[in-house]
């Protein structure tokens, strides 16, 4: 086996998921710096399977933890965004970039917020991850905390850790509302507690475990928790942080039963729809958890969570198809979100569907005209459509909103280069030099530049 086969092959070996490969390989010098086709390192492959052994084996072997792919997900990144708090904390621990952010301008906070990661929401704060940062789409994880959580336990328990560490519940979105004006258009009455930093009463036993559960003393909290059932506060209560503390321990099956239990007691107690579609996504088991977010879907057509939450896994699986068909639900409910049309043509742009990832942009831009963001994604598109004309137009726009981002004028000079124009697109790669001297798609195309110049 050659060096770029066995580098390859590296790769693929933690795609498997399997140790003794790895390590075999690692001894006989394959470089853990190597690329595949789509930008991933052997530790971003091990990264996106969760597969710690390996993730932690990578990173001893001098790994970077701060390695883009192309969709510019780093390990540390992308262990952040689907709450693999294992990884992220060797990346943590390995030097991660905690100011690093991915191609939406979210830091690790964001989307862990975002998708109910309370663990991954602790170690972040810990680390010193901004917590007021906002990301591309005008949203601090406070605020996507409050937008796209629910108001129930685990996102109020997340609110709680942010606002503690100091989120501004007054900072304002792009519709100019703060996070305290949505969680009461949303009736979240207890995050509006937690907002305005109102006591919120909880029993003893519960807030025992809480702050049992906060120092990762699970067991412990799984005492106090079974010594209360039956005695005090809201059983449903306490059977959450029975689940919670088990699935911490990766003791899954045991997080199942005290979430159906909890069902058995109050089927409409819908918010353990979602803790038991997030313990069946950890036991990798996505047919069961997809069912779980049906279930609740059933019971409540109505609201949005349970939908959004499932299109949030089914893109996360890569199953982009029917991630599409859930977001024309979701905007057949709310067509005037523009995050929602946002994420529909991220995943038909995986599709290979340009044209339709323009058009569907285009109603996120009805919405919110001055977002740079919006108007980048669908120069992109076409760019990828060979409209090149008017994907110029398109970037001109996202210049004039945005004038701070190197990405824009990079795109726009891409375009320019296709269309035969290199002075032009050198004059581009200058500025977006200028914004970023160390970026890295400008200094590849000027490269390209200079190699088609007469």
């Amino acid at each position: 086996m050659n060096a770029e086969a066995m580098n390859d092959e590296l790769i693929l070996a933690c795609d498997r998921g399997d140790l003794a490969a790895v390590e075999q390989l690692l001894k006989r010098g394959a470089d853990v710096h190597h690329k595949d086709s789509q930008g991933r390192t052997a530790l971003m492959a091990a990264t996106q399977k969760n597969q710690v052994s390996l993730a932690k084996k990578l990173i001893e072997a001098g790994s970077d933890v701060n390695a883009r792919d192309i969709t510019m997900l780093t390990p540390y990144l992308c262990a952040g965004a689907n709450g693999f708090h294992e990884i992220l904390r060797l990346t943590i621990q390995a030097g991660a970039d905690i100011t690093s952010v991915n191609r939406f301008g979210g830091t690790t906070l964001l989307p862990s917020s975002e998708k109910g990661y309370l663990r991954t929401v602790q170690i972040c704060l810990e680390a010193g991850v901004a917590v007021n940062y906002m990301n591309n789409l005008g949203w601090s994880a406070l605020l996507e905390a409050v937008i796209l959580g629910n108001g129930g336990r685990l996102y109020s328990d997340i609110i709680q850790l942010l606002v503690g560490a100091g989120a501004d519940v007054h900072l304002k979105d792009r519709d100019g509302k703060s996070s305290l004006q949505h969680a009461a258009e949303m009736k979240q009455h207890k995050v509006i507690k937690i907002l305005n930093k109102q006591s919120v009463i909880i029993p003893e036993s519960i807030q025992r475990a809480k702050e049992l559960a906060k120092a990762e003393k699970y067991e412990e909290a799984i005492t106090i928790i079974d010594n209360a059932l039956g005695q005090e506060g809201n059983p449903n209560d306490l059977y959450y942080y029975k689940g919670y503390c088990s699935g911490e321990l990766g003791r899954y099956d045991e997080a199942l039963a005290a979430y159906n239990q909890a069902l058995s007691l109050d089927p409409g107690d819908l918010d353990f729809y979602f803790y038991t579609a997030n313990a069946y996504r950890m036991m990798k088991h996505p047919e069961e958890a997809i069912a779980e977010y049906d279930k609740a879907i059933e019971r409540k057509p109505e609201e949005t969570f349970y939908r959004y939450h499932k299109s949030n896994y089914l893109r996360e699986l890569g199953r982009h198809e029917e991630a599409v068909i859930v977001m024309d639900q979701l905007l057949a409910q709310q067509p005037w979100r523009y995050d929602f049309s946002f994420h529909k043509a991220n995943s038909l742009r995986s599709l290979g569907k340009h044209q339709e990832a323009a058009d569907t942009i285009d109603n996120a831009i009805t919405h919110d005209r001055t977002n740079a963001l919006y108007h980048y994604h669908k120069g992109q598109s076409l760019n990828l459509l060979g409209n090149y004309a008017a994907a110029i137009e398109a970037m001109d726009q996202a210049i004039q909103c945005g004038p701070a981002h190197a990405d824009y004028y990079c795109e726009k000079a891409s375009s320019l280069l296709a269309l035969n124009q290199p002075d032009q697109a050198m004059r581009l790669i200058e500025q977006a030099q200028a914004i970023h001297p160390d970026h890295g798609r400008a200094k590849s195309l000027k490269e390209t530049i200079i190699a088609a110049m007469p």
